[in-house]
């Protein structure tokens, strides 16, 4: 386990894979922390590639800061760590509100950014007037009482009946509440639409068919703002596919960064 110093925070990562390959950063979901990746890390080369991953603010292993956060916030966090960690190029790949951040890394800093993954995500993700909604029903009855609806829209109905969806419930409400209202506020506040659309690096957007959070249609017309892009779509999978199928998530993440970036060797 490693931790960097930030700021205005400290922030668990951890790094896997090859230490001279070519740095690809993976950002989490609201909700999840960095074993979001668990079954993916496995399916990508051993040589080839630096997989780097971390806890956001507000969850997993990093410290919590007092709510309300911005994306800006979130944003400088994720730059100050690869500084910090030596990284100066990198691919990002984002899930959620990880690929906000990713939209608004690479519009502050195209030379740090160079292809970029919009997994379940869009340059606004719902309602300020939802986000309020959830902010305000955490406050009065705790995580547990949107426990059940998020299950509902990270994954579909046969993967709910498993016994590994406990584990993610368990991990969704064990998140701090002032990590979880945190980043919903910075939901709330954010609509990336203009600085997306104005972004020139490769993408590949990846939707779920069965996504209630992050509707296919929405992550489809966030990737088609940018030109040159394309976009996949993961069936019979909600809001966190690299759980529910990891190795078509693999699979097209290694065609994006062959076809797309032309990495190395892969």
């Amino acid at each position: 386990m490693n931790i960097a110093r930030l700021k205005s925070v400290d922030l668990h990562w951890r790094e896997d894979g090859d230490p001279a390959g070519v740095p690809v950063v993976f950002g989490n979901s609201l909700g999840t922390d960095l074993r979001l990746w668990d079954k993916i890390i496995p399916l990508l080369p051993a040589s080839g590639l630096r997989l780097i991953r971390f806890d956001k603010r507000g969850h997993g292993l990093s410290s919590c800061p007092k709510p309300p956060y911005s994306m800006e916030a979130l944003c400088e966090d994720a730059e100050e760590l690869l500084q910090q960690i030596g990284i100066t190029s990198c691919i990002f790949v984002g899930l959620s509100i990880g690929g906000c951040i990713g939209q608004l890394l690479a519009s502050r800093r195209p030379d740090l950014v160079k292809g970029l993954v919009l997994s379940n995500s869009a340059a606004k993700m719902g309602t300020t007037q939802m986000w309020e909604e959830r902010i305000e029903r955490i406050h009065t009855g705790g995580m547990e009482s949107i426990a059940d609806a998020v299950l509902q829209r990270w994954f579909g109905d046969a993967f709910r009946r498993t016994d590994e969806a406990i584990l993610w419930r368990n991990m969704m409400t064990r998140t701090p509440a002032d990590g979880y209202t945190g980043c919903s506020a910075a939901l709330a506040a954010s609509d990336l639409t203009a600085s997306t659309s104005k972004l020139t690096l490769p993408v590949l957007g990846i939707g779920g068919e069965y996504d209630l959070a992050s509707p296919p249609d929405i992550v489809r017309a966030t990737t088609q703002l940018i030109p040159g892009s394309r976009y996949v779509e993961i069936a019979d999978a909600g809001h966190l596919p690299c759980v529910e199928h990891p190795q078509d998530y693999a699979g097209h993440l290694m065609t994006f960064l062959k076809e797309d970036l032309h990495v190395g060797t892969l």
